[in-house]
């Protein structure tokens, strides 16, 4: 069977086109450079959250969501095609547009009406910013070693502990929050809440990671939550986690394959201008054959990475293995091609303020956020 090729950006343009017909308004133009809106490094950029709501693009997160229906899911494919495009652009764009949905979809998927009315309109217009705090300093990559505690008081229940690597932490307007209701119970035993920030009790500060991405600590300190507050149904919030990450896996990896497409277009025309011995650098046969790892590499984590979204729309039976594999694939391809476009580039790829130098601090994290590489593997072996 012959595949199609992807042609991702008029695939992108049609759907804009299509998106701003609804919306009753001019086609939307890509969100500016990060660097046109000014943040502090490390926190969150609530002036680029409210152009991306006021572009279309993230409302495209969350159909139905700002008035025209019920809230719904967005298909997969296309969330995958907003994160490999936005990716090439601008990076934080992208990120900030990926972590409104991660922190928001579970209360889409599985919260409740209220909840749904409260929340969903402002993350998808950008003026309430959510978060998705499920990692502990002891639970990452074993996510169902939980030790946050919810005890019960009454009707409701108080939170104990803490929360660590929290993407858009301090600074979320609303957190989904998964903690431990039944003890020794593992993934059985936990349960997830929508906890506004406001709540007494919580408390955050940020961390300074190797990227300027928005995160941060949460300390829980009696922080009550109730029987409105639950996203879901108690003992089963890891099933709420897992439906958002069987979603959000794939696109990962959309956003890995959008960053290695941009250093694959940086070393292609690098190679092609760059004089060295007598000739061009892309007549040199290392590189030229470099250079063709780097686009077959990237095409093949391209395909996978749609492949696993389709899975997903089409409600096929092997959609949690087929995003592991998506985005470990794509993600352990982006690492590869960024480093060697830096390794062809030179000693100018590492200056700062170079795209490559950019690419080469952004494209680390990814291989390790919403279950690392090992976690992957060990999901897709389990699945054999």
């Amino acid at each position: 069977m012959e595949l199609p090729r992807i042609d991702i950006d008029h695939v992108f343009a049609s759907w804009v086109r299509e998106r701003a017909a609804d919306l009753g308004a001019a086609p939307p133009a890509a969100p500016p450079p990060a660097a046109a809106v000014a943040a502090p490094r490390g926190r969150v950029d609530r002036a680029l959250l409210l152009r991306l709501g006021a572009s279309g693009l993230l409302p495209a997160l969350f159909p139905g969501a700002t008035g025209d229906g019920p809230p719904r899911e967005a298909p997969a494919t296309r969330l995958c095609l907003l994160r490999e495009h936005l990716a090439r652009v601008d990076t934080h764009a992208e990120t900030a547009l990926a972590l409104q949905g991660l922190g928001a979809y579970p209360l889409l998927q599985s919260g409740t009406d209220d909840q749904r009315r409260r929340w969903l309109p402002e993350a998808a217009t950008g003026r309430a910013v959510a978060a998705f705090a499920l990692t502990e300093p002891d639970a990452g990559s074993d996510a169902a070693a939980l030790a946050l505690s919810a005890d019960p008081v009454g009707s409701g229940w108080r939170l104990h502990g803490e929360k660590t690597w929290i993407s858009n932490a301090p600074d979320a307007d609303f957190y989904t929050v998964f903690a431990r209701t039944t003890p020794g119970a593992r993934s059985r035993g936990v349960t997830a809440f929508c906890v506004p920030a406001d709540r007494s009790g919580l408390t955050g500060s940020p961390l300074e990671m190797l990227s300027p991405h928005a995160l941060g600590h949460l300390v829980f300190d009696g922080v009550e939550v109730g029987p409105d507050d639950v996203v879901g149904v108690p003992d089963h919030g890891f099933a709420v986690a897992m439906r958002t990450l069987d979603l959000f896996r794939p696109s990962v990896g959309a956003f890995a394959v959008g960053m290695a497409d941009a250093a694959l277009a940086a070393a292609r025309e690098h190679a092609a201008r760059r004089q060295a011995f007598g000739g061009p650098l892309d007549a040199l046969q290392t590189v030229a054959h470099t250079l063709a790892e780097m686009a077959t590499r990237t095409e093949a984590a391209r395909l996978m990475v749609y492949a696993a979204a389709s899975e997903y729309d089409s409600g096929g039976p092997d959609i949690t293995p087929r995003s592991a594999m998506a985005k470990l694939v794509a993600t352990e391809n982006a690492q590869f091609v960024v480093d060697a476009a830096v390794q062809l580039h030179g000693a100018s790829a590492l200056r700062r303020g170079h795209l490559l130098e950019h690419l080469y601090r952004e494209v680390r994290a990814p291989r390790i956020y919403e279950g690392a590489s090992e976690v992957q593997r060990q999901i897709i072996a389990r699945h054999l």
